[in-house]
Protein backbone atom coordinates (compact mmCIF):
# COMPACT_ATOMS: atom_id res chain seq x y z
CA UNK A 1 0.00 0.00 0.00
CA UNK A 2 2.75 2.20 0.63
CA UNK A 3 3.99 2.17 -2.65
CA UNK A 4 0.91 2.72 -4.24
CA UNK A 5 0.88 6.39 -2.52
CA UNK A 6 4.05 7.01 -2.78
CA UNK A 7 3.64 6.25 -7.00
CA UNK A 8 0.35 8.16 -6.96
CA UNK A 9 2.13 11.02 -5.15
CA UNK A 10 4.97 11.01 -7.61
CA UNK A 11 2.63 11.16 -10.12
CA UNK A 12 0.60 13.84 -9.08
CA UNK A 13 3.81 15.92 -8.84
CA UNK A 14 5.00 15.32 -11.39
CA UNK A 15 1.47 15.98 -13.72
CA UNK A 16 1.64 19.82 -11.23
CA UNK A 17 5.18 20.11 -12.32
CA UNK A 18 4.37 19.76 -16.19
CA UNK A 19 1.18 21.58 -15.86
CA UNK A 20 2.93 24.68 -14.21
CA UNK A 21 5.60 24.26 -16.90
CA UNK A 22 2.81 24.34 -20.04
CA UNK A 23 1.05 27.14 -18.46
CA UNK A 24 4.07 29.17 -18.00
CA UNK A 25 5.29 28.99 -21.27
CA UNK A 26 2.76 28.15 -23.44
CA UNK A 27 1.57 31.46 -23.64
CA UNK A 28 4.59 33.11 -25.07
CA UNK A 29 5.31 30.01 -26.98
CA UNK A 30 2.02 29.34 -28.90
CA UNK A 31 0.58 32.96 -29.27
CA UNK A 32 2.01 35.51 -32.23
CA UNK A 33 5.40 34.37 -30.39
CA UNK A 34 8.18 36.22 -28.90
CA UNK A 35 11.70 35.04 -29.54
CA UNK A 36 15.43 36.44 -30.28
CA UNK A 37 14.14 37.98 -33.84
CA UNK A 38 10.42 38.75 -33.29
CA UNK A 39 9.43 41.09 -30.19
CA UNK A 40 5.23 41.54 -29.85
CA UNK A 41 4.71 44.89 -28.17
CA UNK A 42 0.64 45.58 -27.75
CA UNK A 43 -0.32 49.11 -28.48
CA UNK A 44 -3.92 49.20 -28.11
CA UNK A 45 -7.08 47.01 -27.46
CA UNK A 46 -10.16 48.90 -26.83
CA UNK A 47 -14.13 49.02 -27.83
CA UNK A 48 -14.28 52.58 -27.46
CA UNK A 49 -12.66 56.07 -28.67
CA UNK A 50 -10.47 58.38 -26.09
CA UNK A 51 -13.71 60.27 -25.05
CA UNK A 52 -15.79 56.96 -24.02
CA UNK A 53 -18.09 56.51 -26.77
CA UNK A 54 -18.12 52.80 -28.27
CA UNK A 55 -16.70 51.97 -31.44
CA UNK A 56 -19.03 51.11 -34.58
CA UNK A 57 -17.83 49.48 -37.51
CA UNK A 58 -19.61 50.99 -40.81
CA UNK A 59 -22.32 48.69 -43.38
CA UNK A 60 -20.84 47.92 -46.88
CA UNK A 61 -18.07 46.68 -48.15
CA UNK A 62 -14.92 47.24 -45.70
CA UNK A 63 -12.29 49.17 -46.81
CA UNK A 64 -8.74 49.40 -44.52
CA UNK A 65 -6.70 52.93 -44.95
CA UNK A 66 -3.56 53.79 -43.35
CA UNK A 67 -2.10 57.33 -43.80
CA UNK A 68 1.13 59.03 -42.40
CA UNK A 69 -0.49 62.35 -41.44
CA UNK A 70 2.09 65.38 -40.59
CA UNK A 71 1.37 68.89 -38.98
CA UNK A 72 3.97 71.61 -38.59
CA UNK A 73 4.83 73.09 -35.61
CA UNK A 74 1.42 75.30 -34.46
CA UNK A 75 -0.28 74.10 -37.18
CA UNK A 76 -3.82 72.79 -36.87
CA UNK A 77 -6.10 70.07 -38.92
CA UNK A 78 -9.05 72.40 -38.59
CA UNK A 79 -12.58 71.16 -37.19
CA UNK A 80 -13.51 67.87 -38.65
CA UNK A 81 -14.85 64.19 -38.34
CA UNK A 82 -15.03 60.68 -38.98
CA UNK A 83 -17.64 58.76 -39.71
CA UNK A 84 -16.22 55.64 -39.02
CA UNK A 85 -13.79 54.29 -36.91
CA UNK A 86 -9.95 55.12 -36.77
CA UNK A 87 -6.75 54.44 -35.09
CA UNK A 88 -3.76 56.60 -34.70
CA UNK A 89 -0.21 56.16 -33.04
CA UNK A 90 1.77 59.59 -32.60
CA UNK A 91 5.33 59.06 -34.45
CA UNK A 92 6.95 62.39 -33.66
CA UNK A 93 6.15 65.25 -31.88
CA UNK A 94 3.35 66.76 -29.48
CA UNK A 95 -0.33 67.04 -30.55
CA UNK A 96 -3.45 68.51 -28.60
CA UNK A 97 -6.71 67.24 -29.98
CA UNK A 98 -9.71 69.11 -28.93
CA UNK A 99 -13.13 68.45 -28.84
CA UNK A 100 -15.84 71.47 -29.36
CA UNK A 101 -17.38 70.55 -25.80
CA UNK A 102 -13.84 71.87 -24.50
CA UNK A 103 -12.42 68.82 -23.58
CA UNK A 104 -8.75 67.99 -24.55
CA UNK A 105 -6.07 65.49 -25.00
CA UNK A 106 -2.48 65.58 -25.67
CA UNK A 107 -0.25 63.28 -27.06
CA UNK A 108 3.28 62.18 -26.87
CA UNK A 109 5.35 60.47 -29.19
CA UNK A 110 4.56 56.62 -28.50
CA UNK A 111 0.81 57.47 -27.84
CA UNK A 112 -2.20 55.61 -29.63
CA UNK A 113 -5.32 55.96 -29.14
CA UNK A 114 -8.99 55.18 -31.08
CA UNK A 115 -10.10 58.38 -32.43
CA UNK A 116 -13.68 59.81 -31.66
CA UNK A 117 -15.97 58.95 -34.43
CA UNK A 118 -18.96 61.31 -35.48
CA UNK A 119 -17.34 64.23 -33.09
CA UNK A 120 -16.01 67.28 -34.45
CA UNK A 121 -12.53 68.01 -32.91
CA UNK A 122 -9.63 69.80 -34.00
CA UNK A 123 -5.56 68.82 -33.85
CA UNK A 124 -2.63 70.91 -32.86
CA UNK A 125 0.97 70.71 -33.13
CA UNK A 126 1.98 72.32 -29.62
CA UNK A 127 5.67 71.04 -30.10
CA UNK A 128 8.50 72.18 -31.74
CA UNK A 129 9.18 70.09 -34.26
CA UNK A 130 6.47 68.46 -37.03
CA UNK A 131 3.78 65.83 -35.58
CA UNK A 132 3.77 62.81 -37.41
CA UNK A 133 1.00 60.60 -36.82
CA UNK A 134 0.02 56.95 -38.48
CA UNK A 135 -3.70 56.61 -38.65
CA UNK A 136 -5.55 53.56 -39.90
CA UNK A 137 -9.40 53.75 -41.11
CA UNK A 138 -11.43 50.92 -39.93
CA UNK A 139 -14.13 51.60 -42.59
CA UNK A 140 -16.60 51.02 -45.92
CA UNK A 141 -16.28 51.32 -49.88
CA UNK A 142 -18.23 55.24 -50.40
CA UNK A 143 -17.72 56.27 -46.78
CA UNK A 144 -15.32 59.15 -46.48
CA UNK A 145 -12.61 58.87 -43.80
CA UNK A 146 -12.75 62.60 -42.90
CA UNK A 147 -15.29 65.51 -43.00
CA UNK A 148 -14.31 68.96 -42.46
CA UNK A 149 -16.63 70.66 -40.15
CA UNK A 150 -18.33 72.75 -42.42
CA UNK A 151 -19.93 69.66 -44.85
CA UNK A 152 -20.63 67.30 -41.44
CA UNK A 153 -24.00 68.85 -41.42
CA UNK A 154 -24.93 67.77 -45.20
CA UNK A 155 -22.93 64.59 -44.74
CA UNK A 156 -25.00 63.61 -41.29
CA UNK A 157 -28.51 64.89 -43.00
CA UNK A 158 -27.51 62.25 -45.50
CA UNK A 159 -27.13 59.51 -43.48
CA UNK A 160 -30.05 59.62 -41.54
CA UNK A 161 -32.26 59.60 -44.32
CA UNK A 162 -30.76 56.01 -45.03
Amino acid sequence: MLSITRTSTLRMTTIKVLTSFLLFFSFDTYAIENSASVKVTPVLKTTTSWNGTLLKYPEGQAEISGMLVEIAPDGTTGWHLHPVPSFGMLLEGTLEVTLKDGRTLIMHEGDSLAEVANTLHSGKNIGKKPVKILVFYAGAVGIPLSIKENTSSNYSATLEKK
